[in-house]
């Protein structure tokens, strides 16, 4: 196989994620080299996991990119099933267990798999009448549950954005989207208030300085660290916030530290692969060939987005704090390979996009029963 045929991908997008992931290796071990020497007696306790995972999910990239989309289409259902017996087996006793420092976590590769199978049922059905639409929000409905139950609200919103993405793209009526949307925010209010630590993590995120040392202490470290970084930063491994005083340095709040030791110049630096994902993904999804190629890319690169969008949100204080990982650079291996064999599925889509077939408003307005093959 020729080198030409190998990387004939929307290289921007795989270039974007591995420097991510570099930049990753780098601030994790700035972030937990002193807490992992406490801890574990080894200062490169996470940079080992991380640096196993990158290998991995590189291959995993490189492979589903060479993946036909009409393959992943075919598999969609069973690797569907299995996210859902992941998820379920974590309830099992003895194999489910809250732990921070999990090394398999199901969440992060049922999203994705989620996605798989909601691309298929829209391209097959379409979201375009009320009773197709509870179709394919019952698919993504089942995997949001399981992942509400383990406890996990944050990765759950990220999920169900990533459902009401897919709809939306599938041509789902906007008043259709707000009967439905309508109960699940007002469910998603009742679960927060049935949970008394929601409810501290709310309060707390309204003002921390009630509890500088209870709920709001995280988020108060998390603004010194910004504010101690201004414009350039104190230097590359030379936080003082990732001495034990901001909890989760290496993961949800990873981004904290590198606001602290390269700026706000830095933290927009790192955003940029972010929005070039996010924008060549959207434009994957526009020049797609045919309707599942286009919603599995829609679905992929809302999901990467949404969860920028919320652990920058969270880190910033712009949104209460919440335990999600900022895609490829917080440490966590499963999030880490899940990522980038995500990443490799939009790049299979990008390898058919030399011709447009529709633009999305031209697509929202066709019934999927009128499409044959991809094209109307």
């Amino acid at each position: 196989m020729k080198a030409r045929e190998l990387f004939a991908f929307d290289k921007p997008v795989a270039i974007s994620a591995v420097l991510l992931s570099l930049v990753g290796l780098l601030f994790i071990y700035s972030a937990s080299s002193y807490s992992a020497e406490l801890e574990f007696g080894d200062a490169f306790r996470y940079v080992k996991t991380q640096a196993v995972a990158l290998p991995l999910g590189v291959a995993c990239m490189l492979a589903l990119s060479r993946v036909a989309p009409e393959k992943l289409m075919k598999w969609s259902p069973a690797v569907y099933i299995a996210g859902l017996a992941m998820l379920a087996a974590v309830f099992i006793p003895g194999l489910g267990v809250e732990n921070y420092g999990a090394t398999v976590q199901p969440s992060e590769l049922a999203k994705f798999a989620m996605v798989m199978m909601l691309a298929r049922i829209a391209a097959k059905r379409g979201a375009d009448t009320f009773p197709r639409l509870l179709l394919l929000l019952g698919a993504g409905g089942a995997v949001c549950v399981l992942i509400m139950l383990e406890p996990n609200m944050s990765v759950t919103v990220c999920a169900a954005g990533a459902v009401f993405a897919v709809a939306f793209v599938a041509g789902a009526r906007g008043r259709h989207l707000a009967v439905v949307l309508v109960p699940a925010l007002a469910a998603a209010v009742c679960l927060v208030l049935a949970e008394p630590y929601r409810v501290r993590r709310l309060l707390a995120f309204l003002d921390p300085w009630q509890s500088p040392l209870d709920e709001g202490y995280q988020l108060i470290q998390s603004y010194y660290a910004l504010g101690a970084g201004g414009l350039f930063g104190v230097g590359l491994f030379s936080s003082r916030q990732k001495y034990l005083f901001l909890p989760f340095a290496e993961s949800d709040f990873i981004l904290s530290v590198i606001g602290e030791e390269t700026g706000l110049f830095g933290v927009l630096a790192l955003l940029v692969p972010f929005a070039v994902i996010t924008v060549r993904g959207i434009r994957t999804a526009r020049l797609a060939r045919d309707r599942y190629s286009s919603y599995l890319a829609a679905g992929v690169t809302a999901l990467i987005a949404l969860q920028t969008l919320v652990n920058v949100g969270v880190v910033c204080g712009a949104l209460p704090p919440t335990g999600l990982p900022l895609p490829f650079v917080s440490a966590g291996g499963t999030s880490l390979v899940a990522n980038l064999a995500a990443t490799g599925m939009l790049l299979s889509v990008s390898r058919g996009t030399e011709k447009p077939f529709l633009t999305l408003k031209e697509l929202r307005g066709v019934p999927a029963a009128k499409v044959q093959g991809g094209r109307a």
